[in-house]
């Protein structure tokens, strides 16, 4: 045996290995952006997230709204000789109104919201027929849909004839599916379509064919929800497309707006005006905008610079980071309704939830898309955001449903039955981060 051999080999270092780091919640870290993505979506999956973003998002379009309003109004205003701020008191006048049935709606129990449909269905039919009689009814525009409540205040009651679609509509389809009746094509037509087609009649008589296609947009999204088959859904879509073909065809002045689309010279006789000085607006707005107040298409430039084309002049004035959080605001508006209407086991909340929604994003698209060149000028408002206190107020009352859909949910009330003063335990058997939904009891009987 050598010497070497002999000798004893030195020890080796023991490598130690640490165990990642434990959070309370008894799961280990890991990486930043894992663990931010980690965070974000428990924070996003949580059961008051759709709460906190219908009511954020609401308020943040109607602030951002009010300031708009005011920015884009004073000019108008100052040339029909009447004070700067005379549209921007008026429109604050609505959304204190409005905030009020906003909290109404919101507090009320479901059956309450349900016991509202009927009358209110038939309250605004009787003041979509006020309209048509002479001396009451008031034409704005060319479009007759306008009643005189004296001095300067006017209503339109065809924006609450949308949300008394909606409401009526959710009401009729829950009921029917309790009863398992919507297997069958009648159920699903009768009485839905002949009553859309009754308010969409009497909106036409007026000649307003944004506010016919919002509701139209309304009927196909309850359809939808019910579960309509697609030949039939198809059929219904494929009639009210010839019913518009031909109601634009015989229209001069709907051709010309059809014409519009993409335009980027006003034309001859100028029948593209106001759909390029919408482009103009915003392509000078840059990534940042003029500054606010600082706009100069709204110096007679541009034609209904706070109602229909007030999110150019946000663009105009703001930029496109004013635009872009004008359009995430009404994304996560969405995203929170559609995800109210998908976890509730109650037929009229999803039915009303999903007809709200469709309601509030149909009519941001056809409004931004007509301030973008997409789509023909509709004359529709953007919703919470433009002026109008006939089209604001049942927005916000709508807005106060979908806040009561999201405070309904089970775990939502867990959740805020814990924040009172002297609450316990989060109650057995509510597990709130899944977007499952979560009530074991069914009230409706759906499968």
């Amino acid at each position: 045996m050598t010497a070497r051999s002999a000798k004893a080999a030195p020890p080796r270092p023991r490598r130690t290995v640490t165990a990642p780091r434990t959070p309370r919640g008894g799961r280990p870290t890991g990486g930043g952006p894992r663990r931010l993505y980690t965070r974000v979506r428990r924070a996003w999956d949580r059961p008051l997230t759709a709460y906190y973003l219908i009511l954020g998002g609401s308020m943040l379009l109607i602030v951002l709204g009010l300031v708009m309003v005011y920015s884009a109004s004073q000019i108008k205003a100052l040339q029909s000789g009447l004070a700067p701020s005379f549209f921007f008191r008026k429109q604050l006048m609505a959304a204190v109104i409005g905030g009020v049935l906003l909290y109404l709606a919101a507090r009320l129990p479901v059956r309450l919201h349900r016991a509202l449909a009927y009358p209110l269905l038939a309250v605004s039919v009787f003041a979509m027929c006020l309209v048509q009689v002479p001396g009451i009814g008031v034409a704005v525009n060319g479009n007759q849909n306008w009643i005189s409540l004296g001095g300067a205040f006017q209503m339109q009651p065809s924006e609450f004839g949308k949300l008394a679609l909606v409401l009526w509509g959710a009401d009729l389809l829950a009921r029917k599916q309790e009863r398992k009746l919507l297997v069958q094509w009648k159920h699903l037509l009768v009485p839905l379509i002949p009553v859309a087609f009754l308010l969409l009649g009497l909106i036409m008589l007026g000649g307003d064919m944004g506010t016919a296609i919002i509701l139209t947009a309304i009927l196909f999204g309850l359809l939808w929800l019910a579960g309509a088959p697609t030949r039939l859904f198809v059929g219904v879509l494929g009639a009210a497309t010839a019913i518009g073909a031909l109601l634009i065809k015989t229209s001069a002045n709907r051709m010309s707006r059809l014409a519009c689309i993409g335009a980027t010279d006003p034309g001859p006789s100028d029948q593209c005006w106001q759909a390029v000085h919408g482009i103009y607006a915003l392509a000078s707005g840059g990534l940042f905008g003029s500054g606010l107040g600082a706009s100069m298409e709204k110096w007679g430039e541009l034609p209904e610079p706070h109602t229909d084309f007030i999110f150019a002049i946000t663009g105009e004035e703001l930029g496109l980071a004013g635009t872009l959080s004008v359009l995430a605001l009404f994304a996560a508006l969405g995203y929170a309704g559609i995800r109210v209407a998908g976890r509730t086991e109650d037929p009229f909340v999803r039915y009303a939830a999903g007809g709200v929604t469709t309601w509030i994003m149909a009519q941001t698209m056809v409004n931004i898309g007509a301030v973008l060149g997409l789509l023909p000028i509709a004359g529709v408002p953007l919703p919470l955001f433009s002026y109008g206190g006939s089209a604001l107020l049942p927005s916000m009352f709508a807005v106060g449903l979908l806040i009561a859909f999201a405070r309904d949910e089970p775990a939502a009330r867990a959740a805020l039955a814990m924040r009172r003063p002297g609450s316990g335990r989060k109650p057995a058997g509510v597990r709130w981060k899944t977007m499952r939904r979560r009530v074991t009891r069914r009230p409706s009987g759906e499968r």
